[in-house]
């Protein structure tokens, strides 16, 4: 397997935090296209649920990103859903979606 590039390596540790620091089920990291990043944990409100990967996209967007270059999420769970792909494709059809593992290794 090829060496993870620093960036994204940094994509993880991002989402590893923000998983941790909130307690959530799921991390997430996204880099736009200035290298400017983003990062969430699940939200799961009576009124509002976004996975990770939702919400770190809609804080890049509520921020002005024009597009997204990689993503990253931590989880347990052993793939990213289609919905939480869907919205990086929004911004960003060409960018990687990194799964990684609590502990941040890739799967």
């Amino acid at each position: 397997m090829p060496e993870l590039d620093p960036e994204d390596a940094k994509l993880i540790t991002l989402a590893k935090s923000a998983r941790v620091r909130t307690g959530a089920a799921e991390g997430a990291a996204v880099r736009d296209l200035d290298g400017r990043t983003y990062l969430a944990g699940t939200v799961a409100l009576p009124s509002l649920s976004l996975t990770a990967l939702q919400a770190a996209v809609a804080a890049a967007v509520s921020s002005g990103a024009s597009g997204l270059e990689a993503a990253v999420v931590v989880s347990e769970s052993p793939s990213v859903d289609a919905d939480s792909r869907a919205a990086v494709a929004d911004l960003g059809a060409d960018a990687p979606v990194l799964l990684a593992d609590p502990s941040g290794a890739l799967r």
